[in-house]
């Protein structure tokens, strides 16, 4: 009889890991294009302003 406790006390928490992970959903980020302002650079050169992917 504790064999068989044990062994339900084991799935039911795995089965539970499993549910818990199943609303864990990974979704990259879209790509947004932002404003860069002008900048001055190395070597003191200027950058203009420019759309940037981010």
């Amino acid at each position: 009889m504790r064999r068989f406790m044990s062994s339900c006390l084991l799935a039911v928490a795995l089965l539970g890991g499993a549910v818990s992970m199943t609303g864990c959903v990974v979704v990259p980020p879209r790509h947004a294009r932002v404003w860069v302002p002008g900048y001055w650079g190395r070597g003191h050169v200027w950058v203009g302003p420019h759309w940037r992917d981010r």
